[in-house]
């Protein structure tokens, strides 16, 4: 990658291989981790080998300029020996977030109440140039703060959040709105600032177009577990009857709620609660308050979702999967993905496998695993 932090920023650990030569090094890892479970070809999916994430963070690095009595800002990174390395640029970074960079310090240095004691800025845009950017403080931020901050705001077109010690600030929004074509479809999302979303626009509507297109219409519902904001519960329950969606995140509950008014779906009821909680009220081991608008038994499951935080599954979890007759397990961890699959193999037999990589020049790779029960 062209890029001159390259082997200096520790952002990108894979910087001695070109783009196809990381990620035939992580296919040919996992092939070997998953050997003893399966035989199937696995599905490839890669990302653009630049300007890819839609989400980014960075230190700011503060130095003072007394000639001209004004703060100088620079973005910041780690390099390898976990030492400040300054930059100006980021190539894995959005277009739109590389066209932004430069320009929203030179607005930020042009007063000390934006400048002073500013530590890290966060960005989020949509693929349609929709820009959050939360700045970070180790201040209170004042009135004089809100007014520079909106003039920024208004001349740059973003958005901005002012974030400080038990402080936030939204001046217009705090989150975007994307539209996402999967499969010749457009689906619209809100992504709130501190809410989670995929970091690779391009490989998550593939992702989704994987799930889709390896699932076959079903009378029946789907039960989804740690569902997040809708990403695949949005698009994935045309396929089904009836969706049952389980989250803990309050915010992603919110988002969730939100999104499914933006796409006109009301076949979808999410319900705040784990899912060690949703399994042992789904087995009526517990009762639970937040299930009782919510009739169990009116559900008529043939598959289960799961997108697992990197702990992967607990034992319950993967005890309740076995009961179903296909599930759906997307990973952002092959080392718990492995352990759980071994688990789940003695019910189910793997029918497809694919690996998305979402963080080029990364170790880090996602899978995405379809198992049908063994008759």
């Amino acid at each position: 990658m062209n890029c001159k932090y390259f082997g200096s920023c520790a952002s990108c650990t894979l910087y001695d291989k070109n783009y196809d030569e990381q990620l035939n090094y992580k296919i040919q890892r996992e092939k070997n981790r998953f050997s003893n479970l399966t035989t199937c070809d696995f599905d490839i999916i890669k990302s653009t080998p630049k300007n890819f994430r839609n989400r980014a963070e960075f230190r700011v690095w503060w130095e003072k300029d007394e000639q001209k009595n004004k703060d100088i800002l620079t973005y910041a990174m780690n390099d390898f020996n976990k030492e400040i390395l300054k930059i100006d640029s980021c190539e894995i970074v959005n277009e739109d977030i590389k066209n932004l960079m430069p320009k929203l310090l030179t607005e930020l240095e042009k007063s000390m109440i934006l400048s002073f004691r500013l530590f890290a800025i966060e960005f989020l845009v949509s693929s349609t140039s929709d820009i959050l950017v939360t700045l970070i403080y180790h201040k209170k931020l004042e009135d004089e703060w809100i007014n520079l901050a909106r003039e920024i705001e208004q001349k740059l077109n973003i958005k901005i959040i002012g974030r400080s010690r038990k402080q936030k600030i939204v001046l217009s929004s705090d989150f975007i709105n994307e539209s996402l074509n999967i499969n010749n479809q457009e689906f619209k999302f809100a992504y709130e600032e501190n809410g989670f979303t995929q970091p690779n626009t391009s490989v998550n509507i593939k992702m989704i177009e994987w799930v889709l297109n390896n699932t076959k219409e079903s009378k029946k519902d789907l039960c989804e577990l740690y569902c997040g904001g809708g990403n695949f519960t949005i698009p994935l329950s045309k396929k089904f009857n009836k969706v049952l969606a389980t989250e803990i995140s309050k915010t992603s509950i919110k988002s969730a709620l939100k999104n499914c008014e933006l796409n006109n779906i009301n076949k979808i009821s999410f319900i705040r609660m784990s899912a060690e909680e949703f399994v042992q009220g789904l087995q009526e081991v517990r009762t639970f308050n937040r299930l009782k608008d919510v009739n169990l038994k009116d559900y008529n499951f043939d598959t289960i979702f799961m997108d697992p935080p990197r702990s992967g599954l607990d034992d319950t979890t993967r005890a309740l999967a076995k009961d179903f007759e296909q599930i759906i397990y997307v990973s952002c961890n092959p080392e718990t993905l492995h352990r759980d699959l071994k688990e789940l193999t003695k019910t189910h037999e793997i029918v497809r496998f694919a690996l998305f990589d979402q963080f080029a020049y990364t170790n880090h790779i996602e899978s995405g695993v379809i198992l049908k029960k063994i008759t």
